[in-house]
């Protein structure tokens, strides 16, 4: 990430009623890995942060006493409690607050999670906080995953038609992409680690309508970029994509990274 880029509210703007149906859901088998992995029996607190839409926070519910599902952008979290009541998920509490701002008097949990979020994050800062956090024997995990793939080629294309060759992401842009190496940040905030486990990728088919929400569930071209262009840029885009109806595409596999608070 360069050091330009900054944080602002509308990195995802406008992408939270497009998330649920653009990104592809997190499979059944992850929530049964995780609880496997960690002995997860209904105790206990979770925190999701950068929970988006719910994506982790929900699957994962089942397993702990309390959910709770923390992001800045608050229209993610009105999707996240929609999903909820839909699925009849009772135990999950939604916090509008950027992670920096933790620990927020939240209390203490026993798993914290990052899903495709980190990145976003002033990580150091936030990985103490969390590890602060955690109750005696916790672990934050952090989920390396994909639920969207860019399923042809000419969505690439015309995304740097209308919105230029540099990726966007909210009022700046990420000329470099975002950050990696979070291995050494996690160390450097005191956690112990890390231990994986993996699930193989899937195949997944997508229809034109899913493939559009999934455009529009992304950063770089979230709906706000786009301006008074925006319907423009979906009908060219649909042209684009025809006459196909549906799109196969294999999402890579999902591995997960368990930090502890000491030595395991």
């Amino acid at each position: 990430m360069t050091d330009a880029w900054e944080w602002d509210p509308s990195l995802y703007s406008g992408s939270a009623p497009y998330y649920p149906r653009g990104r592809v859901a997190y499979p059944a088998e992850l929530a049964t890995a995780f609880a496997t992995e960690l002995g997860l029996d209904g105790s206990g607190r979770l925190l999701d942060v950068g929970c988006g839409p719910g994506s982790l926070t929900l699957p994962l519910a089942g397993s702990f006493e309390e959910a709770v599902g923390l992001d800045a952008d608050e229209d993610m979290l009105a999707e996240a409690a929609r999903l909820a009541a839909d699925a009849g998920i009772g135990n999950c509490r939604w916090v509008h607050r950027r992670a920096e701002e933790l620990p927020a008097g939240l209390g203490g949990f026993r798993v914290v999670t990052f899903a495709q979020s980190f990145h976003w994050l002033d990580r150091p800062r936030v990985a103490a906080a969390v590890r602060g956090m955690l109750a005696p024997g916790g672990v934050c995990a952090h989920v390396h995953a994909s639920t969207h793939e860019l399923v042809h080629p000419a969505i690439a294309e015309l995304v740097r038609e209308y919105l230029g060759p540099v990726r966007r992401a909210g009022r700046g842009s990420l000329p470099d992409g975002t950050a990696g190496g979070e291995a050494a940040v996690y160390r450097a905030a005191g956690f112990h680690g890390p231990r994986r486990f993996e699930l193989p990728g899937r195949v997944v088919t997508r229809t034109v309508d899913e493939v559009v929400a999934g455009v529009f569930s992304l950063s770089s071209s979230a709906p706000h970029l786009f301006g008074e262009r925006r319907a423009g840029f979906e009908a060219d885009l649909r042209r684009r994509l025809a006459p196909a109806e549906t799109f196969t595409a294999r999402l890579p596999h999902i591995a997960v990274d368990l930090w502890f608070t000491r030595g395991c």
